[in-house]
């Protein structure tokens, strides 16, 4: 299954609405969604390595414009809408002690957050639920999420041939350790008081 799924997405990276499609899961996942589009990024560099710096570009406008969705959320509709999302990520008991924390250091909340495996959306909604100022909540997002996805381009557009006979000979491990790098930022932001 899991190759079939890698093959699909190869597939996917040579369409016309390839781009549009990892859009899409870029601004979700800023705002609602668990699966980062580092998962497509991926197979889609690989199987365009010309199309690398664009497909950073519209995985940065997406996540942050999604990023911008989820700071909404927080700001107009946490009761009805971000408090649910926060308690589905197991995040409800620590949100109100986290605010403190939050007010001082927010921006690099923000850029650290967006650049790691660490639930990003948490991030964004707690943006809005705290008013941080939205000026610094974009310029922390777009630095992070571009910074976090070029790199990624970068590397693939470089070692691309290496990369992708590596991850098609051990495309089991590669998804663990994928799996193992997502639920590590569940847990890790789990401790985060």
């Amino acid at each position: 299954m899991i190759r079939r799924l890698y093959d699909w997405t190869l597939t996917l990276a040579g369409r016309k609405n390839a781009l549009a499609f990892l859009a899409v899961v870029a601004f979700v996942e800023s705002s609602i969604f668990p699966i980062p589009p580092d998962v497509l990024i991926l197979p889609m560099i690989l199987a365009t390595r010309e199309k690398a710096w664009k497909i950073a570009a519209v995985a940065t406008v997406a996540s942050v414009l999604g990023g911008l969705a989820g700071y909404a959320i927080g700001l107009f509709l946490f009761e009805t809408v971000g408090q649910p999302l926060v308690s589905l990520y197991g995040y409800a008991d620590d949100f109100t002690q986290f605010q403190s924390l939050y007010q001082e250091w927010g921006a690099w909340i923000v850029f650290g957050a967006g650049l790691t495996p660490f639930p990003y959306k948490v991030i964004t909604i707690a943006s809005g639920a705290f008013a941080l100022d939205p000026v610094v909540f974009v310029i922390a997002s777009i630095l992070a999420r571009g910074l976090r996805f070029y790199v990624e381009a970068a590397l693939l557009w470089k070692f691309g041939p290496p990369i992708k006979s590596f991850v098609e000979k051990r495309l089991g491990l590669v998804t663990v350790a994928v799996f193992i790098l997502l639920v590590g930022g569940f847990v890790a932001a789990s401790f985060i008081n």
